[in-house]
């Protein structure tokens, strides 16, 4: 079966895996996002065919039905054979309040109901070890699987008969089976009143967490499904959010363009919070914003990598993964990425911007402080220093640096929000000096990236080129949408970067030639846009052909190839989902319709 991106996430920030619409899980990684794949069939381990999956399989199979229970990441998919009989599978991550605290282990809850008739199924765990190598070696208890996959050892906790479990037979499902599959360790409770506690459980758990979120009143079931899937990329113990769950699915077929995303960018992880921002999910920022502070404290005012691993370590070396042939075949699996060594100074107002709500929003629980202040001082004279500074910019140029005008445009953001924050705290001296420096830093913007010649804001100081970032101008505040200087910008940028209903980051070709697939995000940024301009009713047509491109699951990744509609890049890809939420939040009717 060829592999698809049409796959559904379950989660509990903590744990993160992918099952496909046969509900087979196809990836997941243990201990934690980052960590080595378990389940690596997405990626065609060199261990085999059959190998890196949890499959559950129905006896003469007739058809396979999939959807979430409602308001949460809980997967079920109904199986039904030739002869009437039917059975469900729940897949889920525990996540529940326990004790004062949040319980989210690396855990997954398996339940496998007969629904009509007796089914017979077949069950069976090839989880892989080192990087797609091998077959984990299974070895059996009283009522557990021990799986040793190298680097880390799962157990799998049932009543069902691990004799078929373990040879992949065929057997006859008479009653409710529940599995439990986390790290090695006794399960000393009864696995099947487990599986339904922690079932109720955690559905109450996410059907109350969306009732917290203020939602558009148009468009409404896309956004929460985005907001619940942008939760599950928080690795809630740090405060971290990963880019995607996935590494190394192309940004388009054969390109070698695939990189690892499950780390925390700063810049993704700024757009995440803002989205989630627009609906209410305190939460998560003031999640996030520890984190940030601790990134603050270990920068002391220097330089800031553009991402870092969940747990902040610096250093994500990359290599290929020899024993993964990659999506489809088409390698390499990539394990780490180069891009923590790039320059990016656009990283100095992405940690400025949502640090800088917590001088302002009474729902926290932990105000900015004048210590907190300081400290973003310091990052703010990085800023500073760094705003005219040649860098590889948001879109991570792996040979070529400039001087970006996207850069530029947050080292302004990050000085003109310390002067916000300097007098919300009563600092009149700090809030001049920090007004005075977003000042020099327009200036440079204004002088030189505008293009005279062409009369628009160019991609790089005294450039010519444009890409999809410059839409950010006026979205960031730099520049009201009806100034000419932007809607002559905003028309270059359509005229050579719009493609039917896509719009590429860039055209120019970079370190892989040119490119041959939308970045999904940037056609969100231009409907953005287009409604700013005034062009409301093209921007609801062009997010409608959006919200039609998703999964099944609902769901977005990084890339679209323009000729065929297919989806490319990894996956989930929180940038999409970001700019699914933004644009319908802008464009929904007012509750006031109906109110």
């Amino acid at each position: 079966m060829t592999a698809s991106l049409d796959l559904s996430p379950i989660g509990n920030c903590a744990a993160t895996a992918l099952i496909d619409q046969r509900g087979r899980y196809v990836w997941a990684c243990c201990p934690r996002v980052d960590g080595e794949p378990v389940f690596s069939a997405l990626l065609t381990p060199a261990a085999g065919e059959d190998a890196g999956l949890w499959s559950v399989d129905i006896e003469d199979e007739a058809t396979i039905e999939q959807a979430y229970i409602r308001n949460t990441p809980i997967l079920r998919t109904v199986m039904r054979d030739r002869h009437g009989n039917a059975l469900e599978v729940i897949d889920f991550a525990p996540r529940m309040h326990h004790l004062n605290r949040t319980f989210r282990p690396w855990a997954f809850y398996r339940i496998i109901r007969p629904l009509s008739g007796a089914p017979r199924v077949k069950i069976r765990l090839t989880p892989t070890g080192n990087w797609g190598r091998d077959h984990a070696t299974a070895t059996s208890g009283s009522s557990h699987i021990r799986y040793d996959c190298g680097a880390e050892t799962m157990r799998l906790t049932t009543n069902a008969p691990l004799t078929y479990v373990r040879n992949g037979r065929s057997f006859r499902l008479e009653g409710t089976l529940g599995f439990h599959l986390g790290p090695d360790e006794p399960y000393p409770n009864d696995v099947l009143a487990d599986c339904e506690h922690m079932l109720r459980a955690t559905t109450a758990y996410w059907q109350k967490w969306v009732r917290t979120l203020y939602l558009p009143l148009e468009w409404q079931e896309a956004v929460i499904r985005a907001a619940i899937t942008l939760k599950l990329c928080a690795y809630e113990e740090t405060g971290a959010i990963v880019a995607a769950m996935t590494t190394s699915i192309p940004e388009a077929p054969g390109s070698q363009r695939n990189w690892d995303y499950r780390y925390c960018w700063i810049r993704d992880a700024y757009y995440v919070v803002r989205a989630l921002n627009r609906l209410g999910a305190a939460d998560m920022l003031e999640s996030y914003l520890v984190y940030l502070r601790n990134l603050t404290d270990m920068s002391a005012g220097g330089h800031v990598q553009p991402l870092y691993s969940v747990s902040m370590d610096a250093a994500l070396t990359e290599w290929i993964a020899p024993d993964m042939h990659g999506y489809r075949g088409m390698g390499p699996v990539r394990v780490g990425n180069q891009a923590y060594e790039h320059f990016q100074h656009d990283v100095y107002g992405q940690m400025i911007l949502p640090l800088t709500q917590s001088f302002f929003d009474q729902r926290f629980l932990r105000p900015g402080t004048i210590e907190d202040f300081h400290a973003m001082e310091r990052v703010g004279e990085r800023a500073f220093a760094m705003h005219d500074q040649p860098d590889a910019g948001l879109w991570e140029f792996r040979t070529k640096a400039r001087v970006h005008t996207y850069s530029a445009l947050l080292c302004w953001a990050a000085c003109d929000r310390l002067g916000n924050a300097a007098a919300a705290l009563d600092l009149p001296d700090r809030s001049v000096f920090w007004t005075d420096r977003a000042r020099i830093i327009r200036h440079s913007i204004e002088t030189r990236a505008w293009n005279e010649k062409g009369g628009y804001f160019a991609g790089s100081f005294e450039g010519e080129e444009v890409d999809a970032s410059l839409l950010q101008l006026f979205e960031l505040g730099f520049l009201p949408p009806d100034d000419p200087r932007c809607v002559a910008t905003f028309a270059e940028v359509e005229r050579q970067l719009r493609k039917g209903d896509n719009l590429y980051r860039y055209i120019e070709p970079d370190d892989f030639g040119e490119p041959e697939t939308a970045f999904n995000f940037c056609t969100f940024w231009y409907i953005e846009a287009l409604h700013l301009m005034g062009r409301t009713d093209e921007a609801r047509d062009l997010f409608e052909a959006m919200l039609k491109r998703r999964t099944a699951s609902g769901l977005l990744s990084e890339d679209v190839k323009v000729d065929t509609g297919e989806l490319w890049g990894n996956f989930p890809q929180t940038y999409s989902l970001v700019g699914l939420i933004t644009c319908a939040a802008l464009l929904s009717r007012s509750w006031t319709a109906i109110r």
